[in-house]
């Protein structure tokens, strides 16, 4: 792709580095933003950068926040006995959309996956057994995607607090196997957090 802007290039190389975003998709959308007053391009440029620079991770979850604590976990209605673990945030935000889950979350950082040097230790998974060890902790709800990533984490972690009294269970397979939990439907989402089953019985399957 010949540019006649050095400046140009520069735009496009940067936005194509998004995911999901090629070459031809960047160029379209720097092309879009030159058309703009610069008030919005620069708007867009100072809420990406303060974004970046501000952004706090919930010292107790890891969720995404603006503050310390985030806001699911210092509202006082929620349910602080039960956890659901999820690998991202992403999931967090498409269980929060189902209005089906009123504990708090545990957002590890991605899961267990040799092939691309991620290890426990790369996630928050200590974080989560010392919470359980506290011994406030009543159940454990496992949210990780139906993938043989998932899987392992899941059962890494299962592993790590099966002598401790507390409860695992896992959403239901209302969610096709080898499906990511972001792109779920939110009654189908909504329904296998609902209808969780124990961990334990999930290893039979």
């Amino acid at each position: 792709m010949e540019f006649s802007s050095k400046l140009l290039e520069n735009a496009v190389n940067e936005m194509s580095q998004l995911p999901g975003i090629g070459k031809r998709t960047a160029l379209r959308l720097v092309l879009h933003l030159l058309r703009q007053p610069k008030e919005q391009t620069n708007d867009l440029s100072k809420a990406l950068t303060q974004m970046r620079e501000e952004i706090k991770f919930c010292k107790s979850c890891h969720n995404i926040s603006d503050v310390a604590v985030c806001e699911i976990c210092a509202n006082p209605h929620r349910k602080t006995d039960v956890i659901c673990v999820v690998e991202d945030i992403r999931d967090v935000m498409a269980i929060e959309n189902t209005s089906t889950f009123r504990g708090l979350y545990h957002v590890l950082g991605g899961k267990i996956s040799p092939m691309d040097g991620v290890g426990p230790h790369d996630l928050n998974i200590n974080s989560l057994v010392e919470k359980v060890k506290e011994g406030e902790i009543k159940e454990l709800i496992f949210a990780l995607s139906s993938t043989m990533e998932g899987d392992t984490t899941n059962f890494y972690i299962y592993k790590q607090i099966q002598e401790l009294e507390v409860i695992t269970s896992t959403i239901s397979r209302g969610i096709s196997v080898g499906d990511e939990l972001e792109y779920a439907d939110e009654v189908t989402l909504g329904r296998s957090i609902v209808n969780r089953v124990p961990f334990e019985a999930s290893l039979k399957m």
